[in-house]
């Protein structure tokens, strides 16, 4: 069998990783790929978003199945291109990427469709954006409509930040065409969750929650970033074990049905970005593809007993769902992002990097990581690599890798130390 994987990133990684555990016998082409999915599959160097040829690439190497990473090539319509060519692919179609890359389009679908969200206000001028953070109040929460890597939202507890986040946005372009439509949300209090489901647009199967640290410094301080780590399972679920369930049916559920109805049905990874309120789970973003960092910690603890690739090709191959409606993790992991000097505003590139021996119970995606003219490997990107430690327990887990991100060879470097620390302070106080 031969699968394509379109991406350059740890989440592509990741996804080389967990493919080839399952098959080993797996041909993988990845395009364009980074120098760790090298160490797995063949490398082509095509952009995720040159659609035509990568839809070329596809046809002459008769690939068996594309699997799509980023959001990018999504929000293109790499898929509607693909069915037009009779070429095997999972993910969503441009319309029903809209989720993810229009969130006043996602928002329109949840008040439509009845799923539980914070009330919001779409704007379009930087005056109707005031208004309405004068009648919601702060703390408050600014997000760019389109597509900004990650980090177009922006919770401000005052209402001096709010107008400096609507302006930065609608009028500075910090997020180009992103934000010249936004949010202003009210502000959510709770636990934000990270769910990934495998759908055909009428069923869907969860995968182990994770829980992500968006926020560049420990303790959540700092600015925005696209991630800094994450970790699998989370323990918030212990006390609420029909949790998920509970999302399923009053999230999930309801959304497809909404996408169906307005003609687009959603096939391949839907994520929804939860907030774990005292009224109940709501939905702060639906994204249309595997999360990153979450993908990092989830792929690894799903063991031996659940096949991405199974799940996967039902879905492509319009073959039915199992009717599994939980995935239990086999073990722990924590993800720790080690990012580049200057990350999230300004990363600095063309840094050496020094990776020491990978030792057992830890697995080390790239990311931002290309080889220079000589070939040694140096920074490409913002978020460097993912150092994902697996253990018997998460602090275990967690251990294992920082002790490795903490001995990779990289000049000013950035990472935390403290991912999971929600689910350890739980932990130390039971």
């Amino acid at each position: 069998m031969k699968v394509l994987i379109v991406g350059a990133g740890g989440r592509e990684h990741a996804l080389a990783w967990r493919l080839r555990h399952e098959e080993p016998s797996l041909e993988l082409i990845a395009a364009p790929g980074n120098p760790g999915i090298a160490e797995l599959a063949r490398c082509v160097p095509i952009g995720a978003t040159d659609i035509e040829r990568l839809a070329a690439l596809a046809r002459d190497e008769n690939v068996d199945l594309t699997v799509v990473g980023p959001e990018a090539p999504l929000a293109q319509g790499i898929v509607d291109v693909f069915r037009a060519n009779s070429l095997p692919i999972f993910g969503p179609s441009r319309a029903a990427a809209l989720i993810e890359t229009s969130k006043a389009f996602a928002k329109d679908l949840m008040r439509d469709a009845g799923v539980p969200t914070a009330s919001a206000e779409i704007c379009s001028s930087v005056a109707s954006a005031l208004k309405a953070v004068e009648r919601i109040g702060s703390p408050v929460v600014v997000k760019a409509s389109g597509l900004a890597a990650g980090k177009g939202v922006m919770v401000c507890s005052t209402i001096e930040e709010a107008r400096d986040a609507i302006t930065s946005m609608m009028e500075r372009d910090v997020f180009g065409d992103a934000g010249h439509t936004i949010l202003v949300e009210e502000f959510m209090a709770g636990e934000e969750l990270s769910v990934f489901f495998v759908t055909d647009g009428m069923n869907a199967i969860p995968l182990v929650p994770a829980q992500d640290h968006k926020r560049l410094l420990d303790g959540d301080r700092g600015p925005n970033t696209g991630g800094m780590g994450a970790y699998a399972p989370v323990g918030l679920l212990d006390d609420s074990p029909h949790l998920v369930e509970d999302v399923t049916s009053r999230i999930v559920a309801p959304t497809l049905r909404a996408l169906r109805e307005r003609g687009a049905p959603f096939t391949g990874l839907l994520y929804a970005g939860l907030m774990i309120t005292a009224e109940g789970p709501k939905v702060v973003e639906f994204n249309c593809r595997f999360g990153d960092p979450e993908t990092q910690a989830v792929l690894p603890v799903l063991g031996d007993r659940v096949s991405l690739l199974d799940l996967v090709m039902r879905v492509v191959r319009g073959r039915p769902l199992p009717t599994t409606t939980t995935i239990d993790a086999q073990q722990y992991a924590a993800t720790t992002v080690v990012a580049a000097a200057g990350y999230p505003d300004n990363p600095r590139i063309g840094d050496r990097i020094d990776l020491p021996e990978i030792p057992d119970n830890v697995l080390v995606f790239h990311a931002g990581t290309r080889r220079d003219e000589t070939g040694a490997l140096v920074t490409s990107g913002g978020r460097v690599l993912s150092v994902t430690g697996l253990g018997a327990s998460l602090d275990e887990a967690r251990r294992r890798s920082l002790e490795y991100a903490t001995s990779v060879g990289l000049a000013d470097k950035q990472y935390r130390t403290d991912i999971g620390w929600r689910d350890l302070a739980r932990t130390s106080l039971s």
